[in-house]
């Protein structure tokens, strides 16, 4: 973990060294993925026989092996525990009414010269969402990913997710219940994003695929954009909490390490204007650790990324979490919103004392799906609008076109294209 003071002398070079670290996969995974991809491309179900058994040690052979079932999905909602899948359940409400809140509104008008304008919204046909398994298997971003395409109106919706050992978690399946989801194929890693992007003879191509997963998956969906659309390269989790003196050490020491739990290449950050209070959050960090089950992967984590910046004043902090820009934000202050007004790039933002960052993973609503590595200057969270396009039309009367018609021809004749002004000017004769 580093302590930085905004008055050390070289505190600009190691702040920057900080920012255009990418904690992200090297040149050597994005080899192995383009052989995945290759391999699914021409091989199709085949390369999905290998490569589960190689790495996900379970065969691939009758239908049964393949997919999992409307009903092994049902049954598995049936048996949880009442208040887990009460839990569940109220969590998928919240999640789709603010998704319903997204959907956007057609188009439709007709401006002063008579020509109808517009656009139209439409769902995709199929979206993919790819759910990790193992120990990161999150029924909580089954629910994030399914609810927004499903609220968008998508008709296929397909989940791909591994099965280490042939097994499946039950909370994933019931998850996926919830939400409504069609199909779910027993395939991970980067072979199942090519799956969905190119289709199998098992597998048929969806639109969009959307989902989290290692530094395979990403890259196999970075190697893909353009195949299909995707969500969002997703990096490392992330995690930046701003914080004044009349804080409780040990609030922001849990809020920390909920993020350096997940993976060992997470980063946990934490400005505040107290000296006093950083060392005492080190100090509720190392504590913390001592009785986190989680607290290798935790551990590594805050040796490696962890960081505690003191500023003189917080309001150098809102420069300093736009140059971040942080997957989370916690505004822990007396006064969150003039904070939150100063802030340009965020993934997503946790005002006041109350808000931590955890409660928008789970149950608080906006989507958890998030821009990491620094993506948060140029993109946004998941949405329906992911799931959606938008098609414009044009609509001109025959006096509407001779409005702007001229102007039209001239500008096509100036570019060097006389198709383009004759299939105009031949409607103005």
């Amino acid at each position: 973990m580093q302590l930085l003071h905004t008055t050390d002398e070289d505190f600009a070079k190691k702040f920057d060294r900080i920012v255009r670290d990418r904690r992200e996969s090297d040149v050597q995974v994005g080899r192995d993925v383009a052989t995945i991809i290759n391999e699914v491309r021409e091989r199709g179900d085949e390369a999905l026989v290998d490569y589960t058994a190689r790495f996900d040690g379970h065969g691939l052979g009758e239908d049964r092996d393949w997919q999992i079932s409307a009903e092994e999905c049902r049954a598995a909602h049936e048996a949880l525990d009442p208040a887990l899948r009460d839990a569940l359940e109220l969590a998928a409400v919240r999640i789709r009414a603010y998704h319903e809140g997204q959907l956007p509104a057609d188009r439709d008008y007709t401006d002063e010269i008579g020509m109808r304008l517009g656009a139209r919204w439409s769902a995709v046909d199929a979206a993919g969402l790819y759910v990790p398994g193992g120990r990161a298997a999150y029924p909580s971003s089954l629910l994030m990913n399914a609810i927004p395409a499903k609220v968008a109106g998508v008709e296929r919706l397909v989940v791909t997710t591994p099965t280490p050992k042939g097994e499946v978690n039950p909370l994933v399946l019931a998850a996926a219940h919830i939400a409504g989801v069609d199909e779910i194929w027993r395939v991970g890693g980067a072979q199942a994003i090519a799956a969905l992007a190119h289709g199998t003879k098992r597998i048929a191509k969806v639109d969009v695929i959307a989902g989290p997963g290692n530094a395979w998956v990403a890259e196999a969906k970075r190697q893909l954009y353009g195949v299909v659309g995707i969500d969002m390269v997703a990096g490392p989790s992330e995690i930046l909490v701003i914080a004044d003196q009349d804080n409780d050490p040990e609030w922001i020491a849990a809020d920390l390490l909920s993020q350096a739990e997940h993976d060992p290449t997470s980063q946990s950050i934490l400005i505040t204007d107290s000296g006093s209070l950083a060392r005492q959050v080190e100090d509720a960090v190392d504590l913390a650790l001592m009785k986190l089950p989680t607290a290798k992967t935790a551990q590594a984590s805050w040796d490696a990324h962890g960081l505690i910046v003191v500023v003189d004043s917080l309001d150098q902090a809102p420069a300093l979490s736009d140059r971040l820009a942080a997957e989370h934000v916690e505004l822990m202050v007396d006064d969150p919103q003039a904070l939150f007004d100063r802030l340009r790039h965020a993934g997503s933002v946790f005002l006041g004392r109350h808000t931590p960052e955890a409660v928008g993973d789970y149950i608080a609503g906006p989507n958890h799906v998030l821009p990491t590595g620094r993506r948060a200057r140029f993109a946004s969270g998941l949405s329906v609008l992911d799931f959606m396009k938008r098609t414009s039309f044009i609509d001109a009367s025959k006096a509407a076109l001779a409005a702007i018609g001229p102007a039209a021809v001239r500008l096509a004749e100036a570019e060097g294209l006389p198709a383009h002004a004759l299939s105009i000017s031949t409607r103005l004769k």
